[in-house]
């Protein structure tokens, strides 16, 4: 069987959670016996982890096309799509499969030629704040309505998700979860050297810098706890360069607020192994690969009470109001104070979160997706 990737900015990468999620699942895929190919936005390039991992067109058995596109914020991802959808058309793809809503607004074009589309949608992202009201944020939800309509299954990420699809619009769809690999746990090194860290030393967040991760409520919360431990804040702009300008205005003349940037690798490994707890403050996820990758790590974890966190970590987790920095701050400060809580956190965290979601489980329940539309 013949597939498509469609919807993400470059595999292989983990800038973002989708990139991330196809980078893991496609090689997967693969060594279940599919053909897979992805469309690569043609304005982006894999970062320096992957360099040399790409030959003659392949990763790990996956192969890498260019989409067409400009370098273009705000177009860059609409004008890739359709690139795409139409070169992937002309095909002979079994299933030409897009991912994310926006990209899902050129859905229509394979199904012109009689393709079978799946559409998966990893959050509503309509609703993220970076897309405000005007043109990108109707454009998004003009997707959606392209994919509930048209596509011939819909993979979503949540019991929310699926609940939303069918209120408003009556569509039926399937939850394929993401999954978890055993990571590797690392000494603090690099991040030593870089930036002074060490063991038990930090509270760490790992997140694009939107709006909607809530990063803001960890700065003001932070800033009201005692507490002798660093905060490290990892990752980057998503088109999103005034909302980081005010995050670094906000944590100015704090020497403890410290901005890493993207990373990956080595160094992002680090940030995770040695945290003395994760945070993760976010008003909207669909399910989040950060919060994953937490608990595998063996960290305690406080983030926000909304249902995509609290049905992925269950009781593994201390949660906090979605949007209330007071009750933020006084759970920081209650975990920086209890170290014997913390412990008790990270007692199995790993074992639960590997055990419960597994990528060789969302392969096989993607694969029974595409054998269905046969």
């Amino acid at each position: 069987m013949k597939v498509a990737m469609i919807g993400h900015k470059v595999v292989p990468s983990r800038r973002g959670g989708i990139e991330n999620v196809l980078t893991t699942l496609c090689p997967i895929l693969v060594e279940m016996g599919l053909d897979v190919t992805c469309y690569n936005r043609s304005s982006d390039k894999v970062e320096n982890e992957y360099v040399g991992t790409v030959k003659n067109g392949m990763y790990k058995g996956v192969k890498i096309k260019n989409a067409w596109t400009l370098n273009v914020r705000g177009f860059a991802a609409m004008i890739a799509s359709f690139t795409a959808a139409i070169a992937a058309s002309f095909k002979n793809y079994d299933v030409i499969h897009f991912h994310a809503e926006g990209p899902c607004a050129a859905l229509w074009i394979p199904k012109l030629f009689g393709k079978k589309c799946v559409a998966t949608v990893h959050g509503l992202d309509w609703q993220r704040e970076k897309w405000g009201k005007g043109f990108a944020s109707k454009y998004i939800k003009f997707g959606e309505k392209i994919l509930a309509k048209y596509a011939d299954e819909v993979i979503v990420l949540s019991q929310a998700a699926r609940d939303y699809f069918k209120e408003t619009y009556n569509r039926e769809t399937v939850i394929v979860h993401n999954g978890i690999s055993r990571p590797e746990r690392r000494d603090a090194c690099i991040i030593t050297e870089k930036y002074g860290l060490c063991k038990d030393g930090y509270i760490c967040l790992v997140s694009r810098l939107t709006a909607e991760k809530g990063v803001h409520y960890l700065i003001d919360a932070y800033s009201r706890v005692r507490t002798d431990k660093k905060l490290v804040i990892a990752g980057d702009t998503s088109d999103t360069d005034d909302y980081v300008r005010m995050l670094k205005e906000k944590a100015a003349g704090n020497p403890d607020i410290i901005f890493t940037g993207f990373i990956s690798g080595d160094e992002l490994s680090e940030i995770y192994s040695n945290a003395y707890i994760a945070v993760l403050p976010s008003d909207l996820e669909g399910m989040s690969l950060c919060l994953l990758e937490s608990l595998a790590y063996k960290n305690a974890l406080l983030c926000s009470d909304i249902p995509e966190n609290t049905s992925v970590a269950e009781d593994k987790a201390v949660y906090f109001q979605k949007g209330n920095v007071k009750d933020l701050a006084e759970k920081l400060q209650v975990l920086c104070d209890d170290r014997h809580l913390v412990e008790n956190l990270r007692d199995g965290a790993d074992e639960f979160i590997l055990n419960k979601y597994s990528w060789q489980d969302a392969a096989k329940a993607t694969c029974r997706l595409y054998e269905k539309l046969k």
